[in-house]
């Protein structure tokens, strides 16, 4: 049986009085692997894009309400020392990478190595065209933006002359405590969702997906590795909103899934420590 990392998520939603560094403190003395924050930065009033998670469409009201993940995962890594640090995820386009390369080098510096960064490119057009992003061209964007932290992370002096973003040489500490850096876990089930993995990134993390949707997907990246020379060990696949069930987790990883990520139903302090009790006797 295939043995199956499990993290959880953390509602980081203003309002609801979830206390994150206590409630980490409690997953990482269960044995839970990973911490997860998501992301959203604004809901404009007015959207034409239709969340795609529901049948209707409309998109939830706490999706307007999200802390900033570097926030809170910072806060959740002052009371623990192993528990990874995860974005779940990311919006790349949304953000300056020379900013967003010191934020995330400054959280793995002071968590000792522990960050993990889920990436995606975002649905919410809306969203993206406000904070600067090419909606159109998103995942091109996103790409460079991997690009250019790499280079910033990697370099003691380092330049980046992109479509996107273009900077001259400059310096730009701290480095990120994992060498070459933190891993980079690309989201979403785009068709060319691997490909991109396998060219500039350490992961796949896709929202549920089936036993059949992983044991492809591994297929295809031992594949599409086995043709750019990478070593398909180094690229792991996180399931993200996955149920809190022993055997599906189990079953997933025996498609060839790295770690399940499911999400904590709570709306307090106490209840997501109550929560986290018994879905380490479920899933542990």
């Amino acid at each position: 049986m295939a043995e199956i990392k499990v993290g959880v998520s953390i509602p980081t939603i203003i309002g609801n009085p979830i206390d994150m560094a206590t409630v980490a403190k409690r997953a990482e003395e269960l044995g839970f692997e990973s911490l997860w924050a998501p992301e959203h930065t604004l809901v404009p009033v007015n959207v034409d894009t239709s969340f795609p998670y529901s049948d209707d469409g409309a998109i939830p009201p706490y999706y307007s309400h999200m802390m900033d993940p570097f926030v809170a995962l910072s806060h959740a890594s002052a009371t623990t020392s192993t528990i990874k640090l995860g974005t779940g995820v990311t919006l790349l386009p949304e953000r300056n990478p020379i900013l967003l390369a010191k934020v995330i080098a400054s959280l793995d510096h002071f968590s000792g190595g522990r960050t993990v960064i889920g990436i995606g490119a975002g649905w919410l057009r809306e969203e993206s065209e406000i904070m600067g992003g090419n909606f159109r061209r998103r995942w091109s964007q996103a790409r460079e933006s991997v690009l250019a932290m790499k280079e910033l992370w990697t370099k003691d002096v380092s330049e980046f002359h992109g479509e996107f973003y273009d900077f001259p040489p400059l310096r730009s500490f701290p480095k990120p405590a994992q060498k070459p850096h933190p891993p980079i876990l690309l989201g979403g089930m785009a068709k060319r969702v691997l490909n991109r993995v396998v060219e500039y990134g350490d992961g796949w993390a896709p929202n549920i997906a089936s036993y059949h949707d992983i044991t492809a997907a591994a297929h295809k990246l031992t594949m599409l590795c086995a043709e750019a020379g990478r070593d398909p060990r180094g690229i792991g696949i996180t399931l993200y909103q996955i149920p809190p069930e022993r055997d599906v987790m189990r079953r997933l990883g025996e498609a060839g899934a790295y770690r399940a990520v499911t999400r904590i139903n709570a709306d307090s302090t106490q209840s997501s420590l109550d929560y986290l009790d018994k879905l380490a006797l479920e899933v542990l």
